[in-house]
C-alpha cells in the first residue's frame, strides 16, 4: 500500500494504527464496540467489558474463532446518560447489563446462521 500510494511504510503504518476503523486484518461478521468512557466506566462498564471478553474468549480487538464476532473498545459514544453503552453492529445499545449485552450478541449471532 504504501508503494502505491508513494508512502513510507512508517507513514501508512502511523495512520492505520491511528485510525480505530483501520485495521490489519479483517474484523469479525459481528462487531461489538463496547464504551470505555469514564461515564460508562463508573457505572460497571469495566466489569461488564471484562466479563463479555472473558466469556467469548478474546482480547481487545479480538475476533471469535468462528469470525463472527469481533469485540474492541471505544472511547465515547455520545450516550452517557445511558451507561454503559456499545454499538453493536452500528446499532448504539443502551443501559446495558450483562444480560442484554449477551443477548444483542447472541441475537447478532443467530441472525448471521440463519442466513
Amino acid at each position: 500500500m504504501a508503494e502505491a500510494l508513494n508512502l513510507s511504510r512508517a507513514d501508512v503504518h502511523g495512520i492505520v494504527s491511528f485510525y480505530h476503523d483501520f485495521r490489519a486484518e479483517p474484523a469479525g461478521r459481528h462487531v461489538v464496540k463496547l464504551c470505555r468512557a469514564e461515564a460508562c466506566q463508573s457505572v460497571g462498564g469495566h466489569a461488564l467489558a471484562e466479563g463479555l471478553l472473558h466469556r467469548l474468549g478474546l482480547e481487545w480487538g479480538g475476533t471469535t474463532g468462528d469470525g463472527q464476532v469481533t469485540i474492541e473498545p471505544v472511547y465515547c459514544l455520545g450516550l452517557c446518560a445511558c451507561a454503559p453503552a456499545a454499538l453493536v453492529d452500528g446499532r448504539p445499545l443502551g443501559r446495558l447489563t450483562r444480560e442484554r449485552l449477551d443477548a444483542a450478541v447472541n441475537e447478532a449471532r443467530n441472525d448471521w446462521a440463519k442466513a
